[in-house]
This record gives structure tokens, sequence and C-alpha cells, in this order.
């Protein structure tokens, strides 16, 4: 049975760079990410919130389309709102598919740092000055604790869901982690 794979987390946590890992490491899994998808959308940059609103029915159905052909998808996600998971949950559902939730978490103090010494470089470095013109937007630091702690309350709520220990600089770790719950 397909699956989609959920990697949760607060901005800056690992969610993009452990999925490609994932996806790396198990040939035909498609990574989804949302970000990066955005980037396809004219204009994005200009309004990077909007351009996650136009992108996301697309992403649901290219997501529900490759796990009806029987093949597994990660989404590295950012997703606090229960009916904004549901709407995977449910594309997950129609294909027939398991969902499975994984929460990337560190601990609130560091989450604020990590974002704050975020690398803007790489392959996602494009979309990363938008997430942190959104973080200032939504107030910053008090935004990542805000986020940090209705995550905490969401997994409290969401029982299968699995938090995963996400320390800075330990990506080996956390996959190891990553891998090691998933069975």
């Amino acid at each position: 049975m397909a699956r989609l794979l959920h990697l949760n987390g607060p901005p800056g946590i690992g969610k993009s760079t452990i999925a490609r890992r994932y996806a790396d490491d198990h040939p035909g899994v498609l990574n989804c990410d949302i970000d990066l998808l955005r980037t396809l959308i004219g204009g994005w940059s200009d309004d990077f919130e909007r351009a996650g609103s136009l992108i996301r029915p697309a992403a649901i159905g290219m997501i529900e389309g490759y796990l009806a052909g029987g093949h597994d998808v990660v989404l590295p996600q950012l997703l606090v709102d229960p009916a904004e998971i549901s709407l995977f949950e449910a594309c997950a559902a129609r294909a027939d598919a398991d969902f499975v939730e994984r929460l990337l978490m560190d601990d609130r103090e560091r989450v604020v740092e990590r974002f704050n010494r975020r690398d803007d470089t790489g392959p996602v470095a494009a979309w990363h000055a938008e997430v942190r013109a959104v973080v200032a937007a939504r107030g910053g630091d008090e935004a990542l604790r805000a986020w940090h702690a209705a995550l905490c309350a969401l997994a409290a709520d969401r029982p299968r869901t699995v938090v995963i220990e996400s320390a800075e600089g330990a990506v080996d770790d956390t996959y190891r982690r990553l891998l090691a719950s998933l069975g």
C-alpha cells in the first residue's frame, strides 16, 4: 500500500532536507515540496502565501495521482490547521493509501535560534527570503514560538503523530530516527 508521509514542523527545522534525503534513498518516492512548487507560480516572490494557496490544489491532485499509482509521497510542509491536514489525509484515503504523520521538533527557543541562523544558500534558498518575510509579518520570533506551541498541541490531539527529535546539525541522527519510526 502506498504511503503519504507528512513531515511537519516549524520553519527551519529540516523538513525539506530530510524529505530530499528520504526521496534520494527511496527510488520512486515523490518529494512534493509545496514551497518549491510555489516558485512555479508567476509572481510567487511578490505574494508567497497566495502562491501557496494557488498551488495547494494542484499539489493535492499530483499527490493523489502518484499515490493511486501505488507510489509513496513525502510532503515536507508546516501545517498547524487540522482542516488543512485533513485535505491531505483525505487525498491519501481517496488513493487508498496510508497517511503517516511525523513531526520534526526541537526545543522552542532552539527553534527560534535555528530559524534566525538559517542558511540562505543551497538548493532551497530561493524561497527562504520569502519565508523570512512571512515570519516577520506574523510577528517574528513570537510567531515561531506560537507555531511551536500550536504544533505541540496538534501532536497531542492527533495520537498517530510521532514526534521526531531534530537537533540542529544532526541531520543523520534525525534521519535515522525518522526511519526507525517508520519501521
